[in-house]
């Protein structure tokens, strides 16, 4: 079994809620994974911070901080869809990478990859901040459409959260 499938296996093992089986599989792949997103070959770190969300390893989490800040825009958007995945259950997740996230939801130069760090705030606390600068993105003509639409719709779902809190 190469780790693809075992990813695909971890998956489903998440999704059946197996956690003995998944920490099994955590524990033959871990080294595996980390080899993998520290490759040279920008494919392969893919595969690998894709892994993170397959396996829910959320033991993982400093290694995607490497790579949101990796050159290749597609191992970028990798470890923004593993952060996603891993937040959904844990909020927490987001608020931990929320300025790396600030910044890449406003500078970086892929706009795929900017949309996929404004679709993780979705999962996190609503963070006035945060909506400011949703808001100033969603605002600016000069801003892609993809990028201001997606970014008004998640200011608007956190709006949304920061008034039911209150």
């Amino acid at each position: 079994m190469n780790l693809e499938e075992a990813g695909k296996l971890a998956e489903a093992h998440a999704a059946e809620g197996r956690e003995r089986e998944l920490a099994a599989l955590r524990a033959q792949w871990d080294d595996e994974i980390e080899a993998v997103a520290r490759d040279a070959d920008y494919r392969l770190r893919v595969l690998g911070y894709r892994s993170i969300a397959l396996f829910r390893f959320r033991a993982k989490l400093e290694l995607l901080r490497r790579g949101l800040d990796d050159e290749s825009p597609a191992v970028r958007g990798a470890a923004l869809i593993s952060l996603e995945t891993l937040s959904r259950d844990h909020p927490g997740d987001v608020n931990g990478f929320r300025p790396l996230l600030n910044e890449i939801a406003a500078r970086d130069p892929n706009q795929a990859v900017r949309r996929l760090a404004i679709f993780c705030f979705k999962n996190g606390t609503p963070q006035a901040d945060t909506i400011r600068i949703l808001d100033g993105i969603a605002a600016d003509d000069e801003q892609d459409r993809e990028v201001r639409d997606s970014a008004r719709k998640v200011a608007l779902l956190l709006t949304k959260k920061q008034n039911l809190k209150r």
